[in-house]
Formats: structure tokens, sequence, C-alpha cells
């Protein structure tokens, strides 16, 4: 056999086994990132609470009851918005939690979500334990470390970081489980809802500096979603269990006109990249045309008890309604997997020129 005809049977074979390896998904390309860390509250909280004494925990059914392996302590009956993320960012695995992650894992991120955490120290007291934002950023320094042992030098453990996804969903529980908590916490008497918001972004800026300093360069800040909506405060303080607590959401609004500005205010940093995801917005989108989006429940929890299934969240082994991909809320407080798909999508490939500002997460990938 000639050596050309030879060489040109090598090819084909490579070939086939490519193709063939493709199609059994084998052969994947890199992600778009070499690393995704999340930081955040049981919005995204993938595991970090389960073994500790806390009323705000997820690893029983019917959570994760559409998640492969089941329960993993998800406060959902599947993915979250940074599983649909890490998938659109081309990870084959979701970014595991911090507490179960150690050595070499470590440089393809950690998530270090805290189910009741918040900017402030206090916040989520009353549930137990949780891991604040600020507890949390000690654990990202812990990683750092780790990275730059690893790496070997400060200098590559500081270029490998500077490539990595970041995002950042604080506040929600400053709200919901402080501000609006009146019988457990003072800030509603100390401050006015433009005051909070001031308190709230001072300290927050102050932490998000910490993330910067310690290597963070794309950085997503996650605005706080419409909480009045949600079927708790629906059920608690809406009169007919449908109409948005306006006092509760105005609030938020302020917040995030802040939070806004500060992405700006970090954008003159040198070598940041920070934007910030409208998930308000994104939110309110849903609610005003849920049948856009296949949804036909969006003020009630597809499982939980009381009006609205608002009262508490999932009660152990509680069967939830079969048709969960209609609903926007899982329980009382977290939306459903097909909710957190929308989120997700157009967190990351802004449909709207309001989703995200000033870019998507695609684009800040491709920095």
């Amino acid at each position: 056999m000639a050596q050309s005809e030879l060489r040109g049977m090598v090819v084909v074979l490579w070939l086939m086994f490519l193709v063939s390896s493709l199609s059994r998904g084998l052969v994947r390309a890199d992600p778009q990132v070499p690393c995704y860390f999340i930081f955040g509250d049981s919005l995204v909280d993938n595991g970090n609470n389960n073994d500790m004494a806390s009323l705000a925990r997820a690893n029983y059914l019917p959570y994760g009851i559409d998640f492969p392996g089941g329960p993993t302590g998800r406060f959902s009956n599947g993915l979250t918005t940074v599983d649909v993320l890490a998938q659109l960012l081309g990870f084959d695995h979701p970014i595991p939690p911090y507490a179960a992650t150690t050595g070499q894992a470590l440089l393809a991120g950690a998530n270090f979500a805290s189910a009741a955490a918040g900017i402030r120290e206090e916040t989520g007291q009353q549930l137990g334990g949780r891991i604040s934002f600020s507890g949390q950023l000690q654990n990202y320094q812990a990683v750092v470390q780790e990275v730059l042992n690893i790496l070997g030098d400060e200098d590559s453990a500081a270029n490998y970081l500077s490539k990595c996804i970041f995002s950042v969903g604080m506040g929600s529980n400053d709200y919901l489980n402080n501000y609006f908590m009146p019988a457990f916490y003072s800030s509603s008497s100390q401050y006015t809802p433009e005051q909070y918001a001031d308190v709230l972004i001072q300290q927050y800026s102050q932490q998000i500096r910490t993330l910067y300093n310690y290597g963070a360069r794309k950085v997503v800040l996650i605005g706080v979603g419409q909480i009045g909506c949600s079927p708790n405060v629906l059920a608690r303080l809406s009169p007919n269990g449908e109409t948005c607590v306006d006092r509760i959401d105005s609030a938020i609004q302020i917040f995030n006109r802040k939070l806004i500005a500060l992405v700006d205010e970090f954008n003159s940093l040198e070598g940041a990249h920070f934007t910030y995801i409208n998930g308000y917005g994104i939110f309110e989108d849903i609610l005003r045309k849920p049948s856009a989006y296949g949804l036909t429940v969006t003020n009630r929890g597809c499982c939980g008890v009381g009006r609205n299934n608002g009262q508490i969240t999932c009660l152990p082994y509680q069967t939830p309604c079969p048709n969960r991909n209609e609903y926007l809320f899982w329980d009382a407080f977290h939306p459903t997997e097909a909710a957190n798909i929308i989120i997700g999508k157009r967190s990351y490939s802004a449909q709207s020129s309001s989703d995200a500002y000033p870019m998507d997460i695609r684009h800040l990938a491709q920095i």
C-alpha cells in the first residue's frame, strides 16, 4: 500500500472515530471559561447547608424530584439558574458545592451559596445555620490560596482567576428575612427603604471589593427579584392572593437601581468587567405573559402548605403538583426548574436590552 493511501486511510479512520465520539458525547469542547465561582442564597445553594443545624435545608424529597440523583440541597424540583448557566458556559457537569470540593477540582470553580444568607451578618438568623456573604468570601479566599498552591505562583493564579466567571446574587434575604420581618429584626424601624438600600449597598460594595482584590475580574451581579410576587408574600399580604405587594417590590427596586450604579463604579477599576443581570425585570416579564413561556400558574407553589402553598417550604415527602413545568414557583419562595431555565437562558443571552447591563454573560465570557 502506498504511503499516501495509508495516510488517507488513517485520516478517514480518525474522522470516523471523532464523529462517533461526538455522537456519544465523549468529545466535548472546552468550557468558555476555565472556572465558575458562585455566591448567593437558597436560589442557587446546591448543598452547602445540608449538614448544618438549620431550617434552611432542602436535602429531602420532593426537592430534587426532577434532578438526576434526587435531592442534593437545591431548593427546586430540578436545575437552578446557575446549573443552567454552567451548561450554557460549556461545563459538562454542575459546579459542585464548596462543602464537597477539594484539591484540583477547585480549578473548575465552586458554589459557595448558602440558603438564608444575606449581605448583613444577622440576616436569616431566625432560621439557624447559614453562611453569610462575608463567610462565603472567607471560603473563597481559602480557595484562592489553594489555587495558588496548585499553580505555583501569584501571577499564574491571578491570570487564571481573571478569566473565570463569578456570579453573585445577594440581597433577597436582607429584605425577606430581615427588613420585612419586624418581629425578628429592627431594621425597618431604623431605616427608610432608601436608607436601608444605601446601608446594604455600602456593605455590599466593600464585600465585592474583597472579591476583586482576590482576583475576580469577570463579575456578574444579579439583581433581587420580585419578592412581593412570591407565594409566601401573596399568602400573607395580598388581599386577593394574586396582586403583588408593591410596598416590598418598590423597596427592592431602590436597591437594584443602586446596584446598577455599583456596576459602573467597579468597571472603573483596572481590568474589571462587571455586569448586572436584571432578575427583577426578567421575572416581571414572565409574570406579564406567562403563557409565552408555557406557564399557567404564577401565584402559588407546586408544593407547600396553606394559602397559595405559601405558608412554608415543601414538607418532607409531600406529593407535589404533577404539572410542575407549568408552575412559576416550586414552593413558597423558589422558582421551578422550568422558570430557572428561562431566567438562566436570558441571563446568558439577553432576550431584551433590559435583561443585562452593560452585557450579558455570553459576551462577558468572551472578553
